[in-house]
């Protein structure tokens, strides 16, 4: 079950990001709250600032998104349930400018590269920023007319900006998969509803570590749908590896895996467990 210790929600970026955006569709009633970074973000829900986090974690065209994974060992959070964005980029400019006056083009680097095939058939100079939402915020404040942004429809609004281009990605399946943390605990098992379940661990130091440690999950029949290494500190002699697989911490099968997983690791948590966004079956 989510529960609710306000009516707050926390996310990176400024006004008008994509998280944002996730947020107003998956939270439409709660109010979200911008931060800086997403230390601040966990920070936030782990001190009572706010109910839940809302952090990207992977893109299917850019892949991971970095400084996620060593929060999960600072702050006790938990996963209690995934979403799916489809990531439309717009061409933004303030109101009344046309498309012959814009020279340059400002926004988030991955975002500049999502857009590189408009970008080049516009002929625009790019200017590679901090964020999308944040580019839109400085065409918003800027007197100058031949500056543009790449950014969402949210930010237009907030930033009461022109959308001169839609929908200006160059592949139309880019689709953001962010997590939504809270203090809960892992919710119990429902019949007939599909669970994935999150888990960061830390093998031996012996040969084959990570082979024996994935052993158990191939034996016992589940699927692994993530797996990926990390390191926490400054060392990098001994890796950590986030999962992701389907099937609830409940199941027997699942038991049986993670109780294999435990003999050949020296750290394990499970991370959260929750229901399947409908996104993974279309």
């Amino acid at each position: 079950m989510e529960t609710e210790n306000n009516n707050l929600i926390a996310f990176q970026g400024e006004l008008g990001a994509y998280s944002h955006l996730a947020c107003k569709e998956l939270y439409p009633s709660m109010e979200a709250v911008p931060c800086s970074t997403f230390d601040g973000v966990f920070s936030s829900v782990a001190n009572n600032g706010a109910s839940f986090a809302l952090v990207p974690i992977e893109n299917s065209v850019v892949g991971r998104v970095g400084g996620i994974h060593h929060l999960f060992h600072k702050y006790d959070l938990c996963i209690i349930k995934e979403y799916f964005l489809e990531i439309h980029h717009q061409l933004l400019v303030k109101k009344g400018v046309s498309l012959s006056e814009i020279k340059f083009v400002r926004s988030h680097i991955m975002a500049l590269d999502q857009c590189s095939s408009a970008i080049d058939k516009l002929g625009l100079k790019t200017i590679p920023a901090a964020d999308t939402a944040g580019s839109a915020k400085h065409i918003s404040k800027n007197n100058s007319r031949d500056q543009s942004a790449i950014a969402s429809t949210l930010a237009a609004t907030i930033y009461e900006l022109d959308i001169i281009k839609s929908n200006i990605e160059n592949e139309k399946h880019n689709t953001t998969r962010f997590l939504i943390l809270s203090k809960n605990k892992p919710i119990e098992r429902e019949k007939d509803k599909e669970y994935i379940t999150s888990c960061i661990f830390e093998v031996k130091s012996v040969p084959a570590a990570l082979y024996k440690a994935l052993g158990g999950f191939a034996t016992n029949g589940v699927n692994l749908t993530k797996l990926e290494s990390f390191y926490v500190g400054v060392k990098f002699t001994q890796a950590q590896f986030y999962i992701d697989f389907e099937g609830h911490i409940d199941d027997q099968n699942v038991k049986r895996a993670l109780d294999e997983l435990s003999f050949i690791t020296t750290k394990m948590k499970i991370l959260g467990v929750y229901l399947a966004d409908d996104h993974r079956f279309i």
